[in-house]
Order: structure tokens, then sequence, then C-alpha cells
């Protein structure tokens, strides 16, 4: 975000009654948390991109060669 955009929701924020100041700032807290949590995700998936694809396609190699079973969902 640039400077501006910054300064911008800073004056707007200014604006706010002090109880409406803290209600927002807790709404922004609460949504940049949450960004950064899938930031994080992002990162982590990104990071293991390609052993998910290698995993899938050994599932499917299994599979197709009929060493596959389906899933037993009461044994779990």
């Amino acid at each position: 975000m640039s400077s501006t955009s910054v300064t911008t929701i800073v004056k707007m924020l200014e604006s706010l009654p002090i109880e409406v100041q803290d209600r927002v700032a807790e709404h922004l807290r609460e949504y940049i948390d949450n960004l950064q949590d899938e930031i994080r995700w992002d990162q982590s998936f990104q990071r293991t991109q390609s052993k998910l694809i290698t995993a899938a396609q050994q599932a499917r190699q299994e599979i197709a060669k009929g060493h596959a079973t389906a899933m037993d969902y009461d044994q779990l």
C-alpha cells in the first residue's frame, strides 16, 4: 500500500469518534490477521505443490494398475 493510501485511511479514521476508531481498528486487526493467514497458507501450498502433484500421479497409476481399493469410511 502506498503511503498516500495509508495517509488517506488515517485521515478517515481520525475523522471518526474515538469509540468508532477503536471498533474500526479491531476490524482491521482481524482482517489483516486473516490476510496474513491466507498468505502463509499460499506460501505453504507453493512449497508442497510439487509433492502433491507427485502423490496424485502415483495414486492415478496405482488405480490404473488395479492396486487401489475404495476407502472404507467405517474403518476410519
